[in-house]
């Protein structure tokens, strides 16, 4: 039995290896909130979050079956929450089953087997009863494949089938065993042999002609003969044991497998239910080729910052489709880094097969996605921070392969303004002639204007909005690069000063007046 809820034709594996920048990316996308509230706590449920988040695919087919399955899961939640919950009881009811001291012996293999035979047997009826109820409720093909296999495998046969077996096995009249003389008059080819037929009337039974028995009586003081008495029992029901315990080994197997993909789609729920409790956006993603160079939204906003906060989140707009390089840049806390932080979470959401924190979402999906991000001082380095982030750069640049996205949050800082501008402006040109994505955070003006002098027909340049009296919306606009990072305003508001608003100059009105209108949610 396979479940299939999160691939067409194989089973995901929850010990797949992690991408080598899944640190980076975890630290820098603050992805541990994101897992936090998938799981609300739950160990296993963050666990399977974190994988599938931090693998996700880039196979279109993939990514829109599971949004499918995500949709008639958002549809029929007390439904998913069923089944999860049968499939946990099961497996937890399992570990519960005590082998006992003797749990090699064939005897207690089989009674271990047995129990959880038992068990397994009332969750499958379980699961069965849903798919007879519930299957007409779901629309997605992975679904309706899965109930489909349900019905199938679990037909009443089956079930009835399980319950013969498991009192046949319980020897209410004791153990039939055949052997025959081996070397040295040694007991060989030890089988287990059926009862007799009580079906039978019992004036055939008396009338049948039996075979000659010879009984030998033990003492229940013989602890000796006991002992062999069941040495030869086990050498019975070997074959037998070993047999059933793949068998419940095997069911186990299928409730582990169901539990892990369902744990994904509960995980959406939880997250789902607090978002839509805030009355933030969401919307499932349209992903298209990575040669389409697709990348556009409507109130995109981080998703992490949205579950620490309660007000809520402003969103973003933007059309970068054709674009191969995004560079912001505008005022100190303007928004820049959590408009950053956006745009990868989105994108491992929707490669993951998860809605999107935003209005609408479509993008180009990417090969991989790696971040580089300023890192503080740090006791334990061997070298300078600027030594730090060119060794981080060039271990990125051996990894990452046509088709990837890079997000740079304030890179190459560590050093003075022309040289980390030029250093910036040869790595992002590298990256571009090797069709790499690119978003980049700067405070480097010469690097910034730099590009933007060029007029790339391939590149976008937004800037964080900054009002007259240095008031900041968090949105992003696109506009050209200004000299200034308006740190001024930082220093007028934390030492109580009010700032006289500096005018707009000619140009900066133009790009302004020439950038599209952006509806966020405050």
């Amino acid at each position: 039995m396979k479940a299939f809820l999160m691939y067409r034709n194989h089973d995901f594996d929850l010990q797949r290896k992690l991408p080598q920048s899944e640190q980076a990316l975890t630290q820098d996308l603050d992805l541990n909130t994101l897992f936090t509230a998938m799981s609300l706590g739950d160990a296993f449920l963050f666990e399977v979050a974190r994988k599938v988040v931090l693998s996700g695919v880039s196979d279109l087919d993939t990514i829109l079956y599971r949004q499918n399955i995500l949709k008639d899961s958002l549809k029929n939640r007390s439904i998913i929450q069923d089944i999860y919950n049968i499939t946990t009881e099961a497996i937890e009811g399992e570990k519960k089953i005590y082998s006992g001291i003797f749990g090699a012996y064939p005897d207690a293999i089989l009674n271990r087997s047995m129990k959880a035979m038992h068990l397994f047997a009332g969750s499958l009826k379980k699961l069965k009863e849903v798919a007879d109820e519930c299957a007409v409720a779901f629309e997605s093909e992975g679904f309706a494949a899965f109930f489909a296999m349900l019905r199938k495998e679990l037909g009443d046969e089956y079930l009835a089938g399980i319950q013969d077996h498991l009192r046949e096995l319980e020897f209410r009249d004791g153990v039939l065993i055949s052997a025959e003389l081996g070397r040295g008059n040694k007991g060989d080819h030890y089988t287990l042999r059926r009862a007799q037929d009580k079906k039978q009337s019992w004036m055939k039974r008396i009338a049948a002609r039996k075979p000659p028995v010879y009984t030998i009586a033990i003492s229940d003081r013989d602890e000796s003969g006991a002992r062999t008495l069941s040495e030869l029992k086990g050498k019975g029901i070997n074959l037998v044991a070993d047999t059933f315990a793949q068998s419940a080994e095997h069911i186990l197997n299928f409730f582990k497998m169901l539990r892990t993909e369902l744990a994904f789609y509960v995980g959406c729920l939880n997250l789902h239910r607090q978002l839509d409790q805030k009355g933030e956006p969401m919307s499932f993603p349209l992903p298209v080729a990575p040669s389409e160079r697709r990348h556009s939204f409507r109130g995109l906003y981080d998703v992490c910052l949205a579950v620490r906060v309660k007000q809520r989140i402003v969103g973003n707009d933007l059309d970068a489709d054709d674009k191969d390089l995004v560079v912001v840049t505008g005022a100190n806390q303007g928004g820049k880094s959590t408009f950053l932080r956006s745009i990868g979470l989105s994108q491992l959401m929707m490669q993951c097969g998860m809605f999107a924190p935003a209005e609408s979402f479509c993008a180009s999906v990417c090969a991989a996605l790696f971040t580089h991000y300023k890192r503080e001082e740090d006791a334990t380095m061997n070298s300078g921070k600027f030594d730090e982030e060119l060794s981080r750069m060039s271990g990125i640049a051996d990894t990452m392969s046509a088709n990837s996205m890079l997000l740079f949050n304030e890179s190459f800082a560590a050093t003075n303004e022309r040289e980390g501008s030029e250093i910036a402006r040869q790595i992002t040109c590298a990256l571009l002639d090797r069709r790499i994505k690119v978003f980049f955070v700067t405070h480097l003006y010469e690097f910034a204007y730099g590009l933007y002098g060029k007029d790339m027909k391939n590149a976008i340049f937004l800037r964080a909005e900054r009002q007259a009296d240095g008031g900041r919306t968090f949105r992003v606009r696109e506009g050209k690069p200004l000299q200034t990072s308006h740190g001024e305003d930082l220093y007028h508001r934390i030492f109580g000063m009010i700032p006289s608003a500096a005018p707009a100059t000619s140009a900066d009105k133009n790009m302004d007046a020439s950038a599209p209108a952006t509806s966020g949610n405050d």
